[in-house]
């Protein structure tokens, strides 16, 4: 299936527009070497110009932000419907007495400013845990926001719901169905705090595609799966993680109700966007020197060998050495090891590579001789990729992960103050 990427994030699709500002959620940074205060978007919101089929997918953290709470509630009562989000970076508005009554008013601020109904309004948030989040910069926010929204404006978005980030997360696709031109894009963030544990993060996605509100969701719980679900940072699930995609349908193709052709077609660029953005997520890790991207193949099935990629990326040990450029091998099979799958470790193939070249550091789950020079070398690149061949059987799957280094512990140290 050829799939053409386009510019524009969550603007991308026909019919979506959006924009970010400073409210004043977020400190303003200062630069030491002028005296210019810089003021970094903390609020975005975007909207189609028409109702929407929408699915979500939330944290399993037994701790959810009220975010989480208040755009479930929503969605139950739209049955699925939705036109507008709007999210705010900086403070996660979670574990607050007045949280779900913060979440709903900004629903509500956004639906008059708007003219449409609040249950139609998705609301996230991300950012510090446990501080009461103030709503008058919110208020104050809405009207400017709404004014400003241009089919244009989705860099403004994706850099309103930046925390740690050190760059904006955008990706889109073009692709047909039937004689249908449709685009699929999306944004997201996060740098810390990410565990495959559902979704990972925040991530927003828009399509003009025509799709009915049942194999949206269907398509999106099983993308997350393999591509969300398939990528840690440091091992902690966050409480404000969600998945939102919303499709209104503006390409005009038929809608697509059945799983067919077309819906295959459909996933698959879901799929694409979903996993271009799952891979810049583990390459912005907070601190990451290196992004790791672990491959199993040959698994006797699908959850196998997610399972195994998995285990590998998580491993803090494991990680650790890929920072440190020390093909320590053995700390691969630890992890592939540990893994709950059952599979003959006996068998295992281990393979390094990056731009620089690969090596085999591993055959049949023992040791062979190999030149530590070049490993270390492979190993230099920003960008690694372990290949496990399990050899017992078809089927694979991608992990995404980072580098552990000492500026993860300097930026968590100190993230509240």
């Amino acid at each position: 299936m050829e799939f053409q990427y386009i510019d524009g994030g969550i603007c991308a699709a026909k019919g979506f527009k959006a924009n970010g500002t400073y409210c004043g959620i977020k400190k303003p940074s200062i630069d030491r070497q002028s005296p210019d205060i810089k003021h970094k978007n903390d609020i975005c919101l975007y909207v189609s110009d028409t109702v929407c089929n929408a699915a979500a997918v939330y944290t399993q953290n037994k701790v959810k932000g009220a975010p989480i709470l208040v755009t479930k509630a929503n969605l139950e009562k739209s049955g699925g419907k939705a036109i507008a989000v709007i999210a705010n970076s900086k403070n996660a508005n979670t574990c607050n007495a007045d949280g779900v009554e913060k979440a709903d008013r900004m629903c509500q601020l956004t639906a008059d400013a708007l003219n449409i109904p609040k249950e139609q309004v998705i609301v996230a948030s991300t950012g510090v845990i446990g501080q009461i989040l103030p709503i008058e910069p919110i208020e104050k926010a809405v009207p400017v926001l709404v004014k400003g929204l241009s089919y244009d404006k989705n860099a403004q978005a994706a850099t309103a719901i930046m925390t740690t980030d050190t760059v904006k997360k955008e990706f889109a696709v073009e692709f047909k169905i039937g004689e249908s031109i449709c685009r699929l894009g999306g944004m997201a963030k996060g740098s810390g705090m990410i565990h495959p544990n559902m979704a990972t993060t925040l991530n927003f996605i828009t399509t003009d595609c025509a799709i009915s509100a049942e194999l949206l969701q269907k398509a999106l719980s099983e993308i997350v799966k393999v591509t969300y679900n398939c990528l840690s940072i440091d091992g902690d699930t966050s409480t404000n993680d969600m998945v939102c995609l919303m499709a209104n349908g503006l390409a005009l193709n038929n809608e697509i109700t059945d799983e067919g052709e077309e819906y295959e077609i459909f996933k698959k660029a879901l799929y694409e966007v979903m996993a271009n953005l799952t891979r810049m997520l583990a390459k912005d890790g907070e601190g990451a020197s290196k992004l790791l991207e672990c491959i199993c193949t040959g698994a006797p099935d699908k959850n196998t060998a997610i399972t195994v990629a998995k285990s590998v990326v998580c491993s803090s040990l494991f990680k650790a050495a890929m920072f440190g450029e020390d093909a320590n091998w053995g700390r691969v099979l630890c992890a592939i090891g540990y893994a709950d799958a059952d599979f003959d470790i006996d068998k295992v193939d281990v393979l390094l590579k990056s731009d620089k070249g690969s090596i085999t550091v591993c055959q049949n789950g023992a040791g062979i001789i190999f030149s530590e020079e070049k490993a270390a070398d492979i190993l230099s690149s920003d960008e690694i990729f372990i290949d496990i061949n399990l050899k017992q059987g078809s089927e694979q799957a991608t992990a995404w992960g980072c580098d552990l280094t000492y500026d993860y512990v300097k930026i968590n140290g100190d993230y509240r103050t």
